[in-house]
């Protein structure tokens, strides 16, 4: 079983400062409770704190009742029950007057907060902490928080207790969070499919395959991406987008008021592997991918040289004198977003493939590159559309660096181009640039919102990452970077902050270590 934590207080120097509640610590309310310390209710009037954060001495009270109560005191669940009631007022009434109007935190849940009372201390602490939406993550790392019973995908179950086969988790998360007046949002991954897609023998074709035969699997095995235990999809192929939307839509049939799609992109590489400069280096080479690439061809020339600079990773002059003499009845090759040049006049030679060369070469480079990122951009709109159509709003998670430029022609290895990410779509830069100050976590969000679309106006929600009360990471504290983002951007209204575990890191560490 697991134990119940309870809050824990900050330095004195931190409460001075905000008197935010930071919920760490074991067994405390039991101790304070055997000494008299904490009443079993009260009438007085809750007092929140300037990011509506409620004192030390409510969240402890309100604990308090919430064991007793569970231990079976009919008394104690009235008194708990109305001081839930009165904390989810007092934050709405907050968070109406107070910026940003809606505050939001990351969330894992695990196996035991299916253990009784568990979710309701878990979703006291947020709201004491001053949130009134938690994005929970519902499809990450290989598995799906779908019930046993209920699990169409080819995913395993988090939860794979022996007894629990038929408890829901996250629909039931979805109630007790409502029940707090919570906003309760599904967060799941998007291309990266997880190293037990990797490992399954039927799915083999379905990874994106870069031109060194390499698979996203095999790749992140050699070292050669951020992390080994991610792994890639080809977006382009049908029974990846076959097996996504089937996920999604068990995830949409619990009713989640929103749904947030992150690793909406291609692996991170280390080292000289963070830039593609090279056709090589993309992740087209699956039949899939590479099959769409070909039907970019407007003319038979065109997808003949298209075919010979993808196989060989570049074009030689005999390329190009051979396909005119396969195709002589048309003038050039042709592809998507490639024009015509004028008609040659009277006795006016064609150019010779010597002179050509390079230019067809870079225009099929970037051909390459755009090809690799609109199957990114294809997929997540696939997906915001099937949540879409079920009246369940759709935002995309990305890092504001993600669409670089990198030195002549190379690339962000991520190909994360946000910017033609739909605007139908709230967006969620994930701000967590470090350099000990707000500087640059502002100029993330800056560089955001200043390549918008004309015209457009998505809802822009950047994630902060950090800790109350205290400086992280070298990152300020969250108080610090919520000031001065409030200062920069007072037209945002939404702000995220990575993660709950960082909050209540003790609390999160029993949670996901104890046992069923």
């Amino acid at each position: 079983m697991v134990s119940y934590l309870s809050p824990a207080r900050l330095p004195a120097s931190v409460q001075r400062l905000t008197k935010p509640l930071l919920l760490q610590g074991l067994a405390l309310i039991t101790g304070l409770a055997g000494l008299g310390v904490l009443p079993l209710g009260g009438s007085r009037a809750l007092a929140l704190n300037a990011y509506c954060q409620v004192t030390q001495a409510d969240a402890l009270a309100k604990e308090n009742l919430r064991k007793a109560a569970l231990a079976g005191d009919a008394a104690a669940q009235q008194q708990y029950q109305t001081m839930v009631s009165q904390h989810t007022e007092a934050l709405k009434q907050c968070r109406s007057r107070t910026w940003p109007q809606k505050q939001a935190v990351w969330l894992r849940l695990y196996p035991c907060d299916l253990q009784p009372g568990i979710l309701d201390a878990l979703f006291d602490r947020v709201i004491n902490l001053g949130y009134n939406e938690v994005y929970i993550e519902v499809f990450y790392g290989g598995q799906v928080l779908l019930p046993q019973a209920d699990n169409p995908t080819v995913w395993p179950s988090v939860v794979q207790a022996p007894g629990y086969e038929r408890r829901d988790l996250f629909a039931e998360a979805v109630e007790k969070g409502r029940q707090r007046g919570l906003k309760v949002d599904a967060w799941v991954f998007a291309l990266n499919f997880g190293y037990s897609y990797g490992l399954r023998t039927d799915r083999e074709q379905v990874l994106a395959l870069n031109g060194r035969g390499q698979t996203t699997y095999t790749y992140a095995k050699a070292g050669a991406s951020s992390n080994p235990d991610e792994v890639f999809v080809d977006p382009y192929n049908t029974q990846a987008q076959a097996d996504y939307s089937r996920m999604l839509g068990a995830v949409l049939r619990r009713q989640p008021d929103g749904i947030l799609f992150d690793y909406v992109r291609y692996p991170r590489g280390v080292g000289p592997n963070s830039v593609v400069d090279s056709v090589d280096d993309l992740w087209i080479y699956g039949q899939a991918s590479r099959d769409a690439f070909l039907r970019r061809a407007v003319n038979q020339q065109g997808q003949e040289l298209m075919r010979r600079y993808i196989s060989r990773g570049h074009l030689v002059e005999r390329d190009i004198q051979e396909v005119r003499d396969l195709y002589p009845n048309e003038p050039e090759p042709l592809w998507q977003s490639r024009t015509s040049s004028p008609p040659l006049q009277p006795g006016q030679a064609p150019p010779t493939p010597a002179s050509l060369r390079p230019q067809l070469q870079a225009e099929l480079w970037q051909l390459s590159v755009a090809h690799a990122v609109q199957g990114v951009v294809d997929f997540v709109r696939l997906a915001g559309e099937q949540a879409q159509r079920t009246g369940i709003q759709p935002g995309a998670v990305f890092f504001p660096e993600g669409n670089q430029t990198v030195g002549t022609g190379g690339y962000d290895s991520r190909l994360q181009y946000w910017e033609r990410f739909p605007t139908w779509m709230s967006w969620h830069p994930m701000a967590y640039a470090v350099c000990g100050h707000t500087g640059c976590i502002l100029d993330g969000v800056r560089r955001v919102q200043s390549m918008i679309p004309s015209g457009t106006n998505p809802t822009v929600t950047p994630a902060l990452a950090g800790i109350w009360g205290q400086p992280t990471y070298n990152r300020p504290a969250l108080e610090t970077q919520m000031e001065a983002l409030r200062r920069a951007a007072p037209e945002i209204t939404s702000v995220s902050h990575f993660a709950y575990s960082w909050q209540d890191p003790e609390f999160d560490r029993v949670r996901k270590f104890c046992s069923l």
